[in-house]
């Protein structure tokens, strides 16, 4: 019968084998579970050309493979049927429902937090709901992480394969939020290279997924895994690394000195004011002075910041406050000053949110039941919730614009118990039908951003128009017309005109009429 050779592996592994072996050798192939039968095929008639009794068998349930003696066409057929459903059941569906909830979550604050001031980010301190929803797509891109490296047989080149994404990634969102499109009711384009916006969502995004994918690939053991403890020790590297980062990001943000800076905005005449912010302080963690800006004062430059800043519509920088308003008589120096959400600082800490999520996609990994695996999950999503409250309490305030110690806790730990409750209802019990849309949002996530929550959709809408470019259907439903609709279902209500006139009060029935003026004055 001669000697056996087990090969485990990918097909080009089964092509080098079946080109080495001889022809007393009889070749058994163990494979993983997934590849289709007519892949084998090529080396099948290979085998049967140096051994008639050869024979391929898959590891899952020891079945023949296509082209092997003994396999009927008709097994044939359903085994190549087979394959498709047992790829398609190695998805995590309850990570593409959170990433569609996610999405949808995006839009709605989006969209709604013009009109409903507490639920849009947070002007400084404190969490709201919109505030979820950078960190909850940080978490998912590490646990897919998770699954992306499970098996790395060249680390150079998946290395390698990581910087080529995240470059791709921070190049869309130079384009989409750097400042090339002007936004609704503006048919122009284009950006100045001195002006242009350096950070971005998209930008931060790709930094934390390839630090995370760096540490995915080159930091983990071959242990094997059976408890908790075994897991920690088995990625204990990869703590490390999360623990370095928020230990270095509490020491630059509570340590650096930051000086006295001044900025220029347009004056009344041709040349521009300058205005100073006195500072001469450290661990300061306000709007003015904290160091999350100054690194990117330092860094970037100021022209090249974001330049409507989330603490514009804090009671020291609006009289509507939470929302943007007209400045107050004693409005700060800082008020209208450019500030990056998306900063170098900051983004140390959207790193650890990712190698949060990548610890809870190793559960997955490494743990096959499912009880074992929402246990894994809970306990340290709960102690993250409870460090995150602890921390808030004794001053250390969750800060979405900071990206805080705090914050970071909280929304991680918030991320988890979500993610757990989905994971329950999708894949434990099965409840797919009711998430389909959910499911289909988070398999397109990166497609509807670019299109709805980067308003290249509208913009590409608007550009079809009825005489002039304001007559449009992007003009006919954008707000404020929109928010007044909206409102109108309340007895009583009041609104502000686009003109700054003063809030006028009416009752429910005059809203038609309401929003009919508002939406021909706003044309």
């Amino acid at each position: 019968m001669g000697a056996y050779e087990l090969i485990k592996g990918d097909v080009k592994d089964l092509h080098h084998a079946v080109a080495d072996v001889g022809p007393d050798h009889r070749l058994l192939v163990a494979m993983e579970e997934g590849y289709a039968p007519r892949a084998l095929e090529s080396a099948a008639d290979k085998l049967r050309g140096t051994d008639e009794a050869a024979m391929l068998i898959l590891s899952h349930g020891g079945e023949r493979a296509a082209g092997s003696p003994g396999c009927p066409r008709k097994q044939q057929k359903q085994m190549d049927k087979k394959v498709p459903q047992q790829q398609q059941q190695r998805r995590l569906v309850s990570l593409d429902v959170f990433r569609g909830v996610t999405v949808a979550l995006m839009i709605f604050v989006d969209e709604a937090g013009g009109v409903l001031p507490a639920i849009n980010h947070s002007p400084w301190n404190g969490v709201t709901l919109a505030d979820f929803v950078m960190p909850f797509f940080l978490f998912i891109v590490g646990v897919a992480l998770a699954f992306a490296y499970k098996r790395v047989p060249d680390r150079g080149v998946a290395t390698w394969k990581a910087v080529l994404r995240a470059l791709k990634l921070s190049i869309l969102g130079l384009f989409l939020q750097g400042g090339y499109f002007h936004g609704l009711n503006n048919l122009t384009y284009g950006v100045d290279i001195l002006s242009i916006r350096w950070m971005g969502v998209l930008q931060r995004i790709a930094i934390a997924y390839l630090l995370a994918a760096i540490c995915e690939i080159w930091l983990r053991s071959d242990d094997d895994v059976d408890s908790g403890f075994a897991l920690l020790r088995k990625y204990r590297s990869q703590l490390l690394v999360g623990l370095l980062l928020a230990a270095s990001y509490m020491i630059l943000l509570y340590g650096l000195y930051v000086p006295d800076w001044e900025y220029q905005i347009p004056g009344e005449g041709p040349s521009p004011k300058t205005l100073l912010v006195k500072c001469g302080v450290r661990s300061d963690t306000g709007p003015g002075c904290n160091a999350v800006g100054m690194i990117d004062r330092k860094v970037f430059g100021i022209q090249h910041l974001y330049r409507r800043p989330v603490y514009a519509r804090t009671k020291y920088c609006s009289i509507n406050s939470p929302d943007y308003g007209p400045l107050p008589s004693d409005a700060s120096s800082w008020c209208q000053a450019p500030f990056d959400p998306e900063g170098l600082l900051s983004s140390m800490m959207a790193i650890v949110t990712c190698l949060i999520g990548l610890q809870f996609g190793h559960v997955i990994v490494n743990f096959k039941d499912h009880k074992d695996r929402i246990l894994q999950w809970m306990m340290p999503s709960f102690c993250l919730l409870a460090v995150a409250f602890s921390l808030d309490f004794f001053g250390l305030h969750m800060n979405k614009a900071l990206y805080s110690l705090s914050y970071t806790c909280a929304t991680a730990g918030a991320a988890g118990v979500l993610f757990t409750g989905i994971y329950v209802l999708v894949d434990v019990y099965g409840y797919r039908r009711p998430t389909f849309v959910m499911e289909w949002m988070g398999m397109h996530a990166l497609m509807i951003y670019v299109l709805v929550a980067c308003n290249v959709l509208p913009v590409m809408i608007q550009g079809f128009y009825w005489e002039q470019p304001k007559n449009n259907l992007v003009s006919c439903l954008h707000p404020p017309s929109a928010a007044v609709f909206f409102s109108c279902f309340s007895q009583r209500m009041a609104f502000a005109a686009p003109d700054g006139n003063r809030a006028v009060m009416m009752d429910g029935a005059n809203c038609g009429s309401a929003v009919f003026a508002l939406w021909m004055r706003h044309r």
